[in-house]
């Protein structure tokens, strides 16, 4: 007897991206991902956020959430508009006494911020949409190694436990009037507090070991998948790796 997954296909949006099968928007992803990061013209890389907005529309994804996710980046993208300029050598763009920004570090951090911007948004539309349990078969289903891929779902699963852990620990801590100051007795409270959290981890993980092994469980998960390869993958897929290949090629040219 094992463990059976039901991997269905999201039905909660009527997207074209959900008829895709997860293999696709997978593969799709990571193809995008490795394209972008070989391309370097400004061009091609606005030309693929714009598209990339499009797919995240396309996808279903609200406006907010888009932005509220897009918000953690952003700080990063900025120190990079900030830094990069004044760092890079090359042609100066003005002198201001010591200050004296050059257009490759410009045209550099304006390259990267592409990058990073064009990548999430085709992530969060292709992979974002999909469920653990999705992303979990998908990999099965690509020969991805077995033991890969219950680790990802046991994490997945997990880490809001240990999340809900930690808030506890913490809260007994400002029971007892803890506040954190910079010294030695908060860092060894601190040390004590990640210490009792391994400590719980290990017992909550024995604990459900043996509740998976009184199941029936043999160190593998069985999935019952309903998604199924179609032609519009195929065709998908195809047109994704025409369009990556010809992009490289035509940056490198240019």
């Amino acid at each position: 007897m094992t463990d059976v997954l039901y991997a269905q296909t999201d039905q909660s949006g009527t997207s074209a991206i959900n008829y895709l099968d997860p293999r696709t928007r997978l593969l799709t992803a990571v193809l995008t991902t490795v394209t972008l990061i070989s391309i370097d013209s400004l061009v091609i890389l606005t030309g693929a956020l714009v598209f990339a907005a499009g797919i995240t529309a396309l996808a279903g994804l609200g406006a907010f959430s888009v932005v509220r996710r897009l918000v953690l980046l952003e700080g990063f993208v900025i120190v990079l508009l900030l830094v990069l300029p004044f760092t890079t050598t090359g042609e100066p763009l003005f002198e201001l006494g010591p200050i004296v920004p050059s257009g490759e570090g410009l045209k550099l951090a304006a390259v990267i911020a592409l990058k990073i911007n064009t990548i999430t948004l085709l992530n969060l539309a292709l992979i974002g949409t999909l469920s653990p349990l999705q992303v979990g078969n998908a990999l099965r289903l690509l020969r991805v190694p077995g033991n890969l891929v219950q680790l990802l779902l046991m994490s997945v699963r997990y880490i809001s436990v240990l999340e809900n852990e930690y808030a506890r620990i913490r809260r007994a801590m400002k029971a007892r009037a803890f506040v954190a100051r910079s010294n030695v007795h908060t860092w060894r409270t601190f040390g004590w507090l990640v210490g009792m959290l391994l400590v719980r981890s290990f017992e909550r993980s024995r604990r459900v070991s043996n509740a998976m092994r009184c199941r029936g469980f043999n160190g593998s998960f069985t999935f019952h998948s309903e998604s199924q390869w179609k032609v519009l993958d195929s065709i998908t897929l195809t047109l994704a790796t025409v369009t990556s290949v010809c992009l490289i090629f035509r940056s490198y040219m240019t």
